[in-house]
């Protein structure tokens, strides 16, 4: 019964999503509508001075997605930053999907995903305007606040010079920071 308990209770903390949050659609102000090409999407993040892409590695069958899609991909502040500094895309890494990767190449999503080594999912990348893997992120993150330091970490050019892992911890070792929110 005790363990029962604990099941119930982590459940509880993995699904739920803070009060103060304000709780949107992940597929509409979350996720945009991929045009198929990317070397053409590269043109998009120079004419709206985004920083880059950030892709979204995922499949239907995984609970860690879910996860985040329930309770970290649905929040304003989340959806606010994200969609401010990056297009913001989905990728199916199983999905068959005809598209053109970065380099002009005719590809699928899942062949994409293989040949950017996306082994597990969740897999986020982050991509320049030229097409470059900034960083990536594999796994769910804990909560909106660890995505919205990932955020930061590639908005910030921190990738350039440390881990997430430090830059992570550096921004917890901050006094008092103010909670997380759009730009």
């Amino acid at each position: 019964m005790r363990q029962v308990l604990k099941l119930l209770v982590v459940f509880g903390m993995l699904f739920a999503a803070p009060s103060w949050a304000e709780i949107r659609s992940v597929e509409t102000y979350f996720f945009q509508n991929k045009l198929g090409d990317f070397q053409a999407e590269l043109h998009t993040v120079k004419q709206e001075g985004k920083k880059g892409i950030f892709l979204f590695f995922e499949m239907e069958d995984c609970p860690w997605c879910a996860r985040m899609k329930a309770t970290i991909l649905n929040q304003s502040a989340v959806q606010d930053f994200y969609r401010q500094h990056f297009l913001v895309y989905s990728m199916d890494v199983k999905g068959d999907v005809p598209m053109t990767d970065f380099a002009g190449k005719a590809t699928t999503e899942k062949a994409f995903a293989l040949e950017n080594r996306v082994r597990a999912t969740p897999t986020m990348l982050f991509i320049d305007g030229e097409g470059k893997i900034l960083t990536r992120f594999t796994g769910p993150t804990r909560d909106a606040t660890e995505m919205m330091m990932l955020g930061h970490y590639v908005t910030d050019d921190a990738y350039l010079h440390m881990p997430f892992a430090k830059f992570k911890q550096l921004q917890q070792a901050t006094p008092a920071a103010p909670p997380p929110h759009a730009e």
